[in-house]
């Protein structure tokens, strides 16, 4: 079941992953899930599933919604928009970022095991 954000649970998982090899789950939409309405209907998506990243910095920021970076040897992994959180995971961080109605924006997941 999903959550509102706790900052420091999910600073406390992203510290948990720390210089590990781990499993990256990264999805953005405006297409299918978010089904936006509006003169443009623009659709747009990003989805990246069981990339095995190392980071050696990992750090949530904003007041809500929430951006993570996630600092690697050679670049970034970067998400904005985070509102919620799996509230029964504790091996894994698994955040996403919600429209009004409920529906998927963006996801971010990382774990030590592939999804």
């Amino acid at each position: 079941m999903m959550k509102a954000i706790d900052k420091s649970e999910v600073q406390r998982l992203l510290d948990s992953f720390l210089n590990q090899d781990v499993y990256i789950h990264l999805e953005m939409t405006l297409g299918a899930y978010a089904a936006h309405h509006g003169k443009a209907k623009s659709t747009a998506s990003t989805f990246i599933r069981n990339a095995r990243v190392r980071y050696t910095h990992g750090r949530i920021e904003g007041s809500g919604p929430y951006r993570i970076g996630l600092k690697m040897a050679d670049g970034w992994i970067y998400s904005e928009g985070l509102t919620h959180m799996e509230d029964s995971e504790t091996e894994r961080l698994i955040a996403a970022g919600l429209n009004e109605e409920g529906k998927l924006l963006v996801a971010l997941q990382i774990s030590k095991q592939p999804f």
